[in-house]
């Protein structure tokens, strides 16, 4: 039992969760605090650290060919720089009155408590997994971490029938029901919404909708899976929604996540209504002095709408853990919030998203104007010229932009970019047309795609007032 904290001035910063957040915010705070000053004690359930979890559907497809080119730093990296890295270790409570948590060995299955003078919970997210018959069935897989992945890739080499389900179509399902199809997998997507990427507005699902039918997926929408049937073997056969049955050599859940928020919870930390803990500009978790969290576990501030949300995306991790570990250090950052940027691709096209959605900005009270526009990806006589859906939308009186929706070809998700850093600046569409945005025929028509659909939306907003 590890219960005596070093001598003299040094602290001990014990760091839950070894990815993103986590190992972000103990390598920063080791940068700023040596050895001497600050000792780093993080625990990892896993196998793996500091990876990339928004590349496994990727690595299953076999665009991206080993596993370990998704590991951005090793455990022994880790170790290297000072950070006492222990693997396969589960933090099973936190003792928040008497600063220590307690961990289990899952190889050994030993327990033992560690004391902290700072903490960090890094405990991300967990898959979604539906509480009816069969889930647990083989062959039915989440994927959320390496472990995962690398279960869900075993499964494919070893079934010999070339039927695959994915249940959901946000933003994992969609991805993993490409990477099935490069697979030589015949894909059936069922799922709950009236469209594709529930992340978008309808109109701009059927989009996707589209273009996935094009690559021979197999769309069912309006549809909820309610069991999965299994052979006498026990592996996945089919499953089944309230209407049908669709056979399945392997089955992908592809729902969505949830805050990986259980330990907290029981150690009375403050959650949002989302789920996720609740933190201070600095991340601290509020109330608790020496307590922070980032990552997926945590809901953010969402500067439109001005309310919190949950948004499970690595962009957002590393700079938690980046400001984590700057305050951690005795150094001063502050996470101001997020507009809700997001992009992902099915096979050649293009879908981003940021700021809100027409139902978003309604369940918030705003009144809005919204328009959508078609322009392409370069000038219209230049080879190679492709179509892209652009929608905006703005705030009725006022003009400010709440959000944008992009569906295109090559060119067409980071052209989302331009109007994030217009929500974080809290611009008017009005004021947009005037942006001074890059220009040549290979890159862009004379008025970028953006600058169109705002200009469509300042004449909106006008005729409105």
């Amino acid at each position: 039992m590890d219960m005596s904290r070093t001598q003299g001035t040094r602290e001990r910063l014990v760091v839950i969760g070894g990815d993103a957040a986590g190992m972000s915010a103990a390598s920063q705070a080791r940068r700023m605090r040596g050895p001497d000053e600050l000792e780093i004690v993080a625990f990892e359930r896993g196998h793996f650290t500091s990876y990339s979890a928004c590349g496994i559907p990727y690595w299953v497809g076999g665009d991206v060919e080993e596993r370990d080119r998704l590991i951005a730093r090793t455990p022994e990296e880790h170790r290297e720089r000072g950070i006492d890295l222990r693997l396969r270790i589960e933090v099973t409570g936190i003792d928040v009155d008497g600063q220590r948590v307690r961990a289990r060995d899952l190889e050994s299955g030993d327990e033992s408590w560690t004391p902290y003078d700072k903490l960090v919970i890094a405990t991300g997210a967990r898959p979604i997994r539906p509480d009816m018959p069969g889930v647990d069935a083989a062959g039915v897989h989440g994927v959320q971490t390496l472990d995962d992945g690398q279960a869900l890739i075993d499964t494919l080499a070893h079934t010999r029938g070339r039927r695959a389900v994915v249940v959901g179509a946000g933003y994992i399902g969609v991805e993993m029901a490409e990477a099935l199809i490069n697979r030589g997998y015949e894909v059936t997507v069922v799922n709950r919404g009236s469209e594709p990427m529930s992340t978008l507005d309808p109109d701009m699902g059927r989009l996707v909708h589209r273009a996935m039918e094009g690559l021979g997926i197999t769309m069912v929408n309006d549809a909820e899976v309610t069991k999965v049937l299994t052979g006498e073997d026990g592996r996945v056969r089919a499953v089944v929604t309230e209407d049908a049955e669709y056979p399945a050599d392997v089955v992908v859940l592809g729902i969505g996540v949830r805050p990986e928020t259980a330990l907290a919870e029981a150690a009375g930390l403050p959650l949002g209504g989302h789920g996720g803990l609740l933190t201070d500009l600095g991340m601290r978790v509020r109330g608790h002095e020496n307590i922070w969290a980032g990552g997926d576990c945590v809901e953010v501030l969402d500067l439109v709408s001005g309310q919190e949300r949950h948004i499970a995306l690595g962009t957002h991790a590393n700079k938690h853990g980046q400001i984590i570990g700057t305050n951690v250090g005795g150094g001063y950052a502050t996470f101001p919030g997020v507009v809700g940027t997001a992009v992902s691709k099915v096979c050649d096209l293009e879908i981003a998203r940021t700021g809100l959605r027409e139902k978003d900005a309604r369940r918030v009270g705003l009144r809005f104007e919204s328009v959508t526009i078609e322009s392409t990806s370069r000038a219209g006589y230049y080879p190679g010229a492709s179509p892209m859906t652009v929608k905006m939308l703005a705030e009725r009186r006022t003009g400010r932009l709440l959000g944008v929706q992009i569906v295109g070809r090559e060119g067409a998700g980071k052209r989302v970019d331009i109007a994030a850093v217009a929500l974080t600046a809290g611009m008017t569409v009005e004021r947009m047309t005037a942006l001074d945005l890059g220009y040549a025929p290979p890159f862009s028509p004379v008025w970028d795609p953006v600058l169109v659909a705002a200009r469509k939306a300042a004449a909106k907003v006008r005729a409105a007032s």
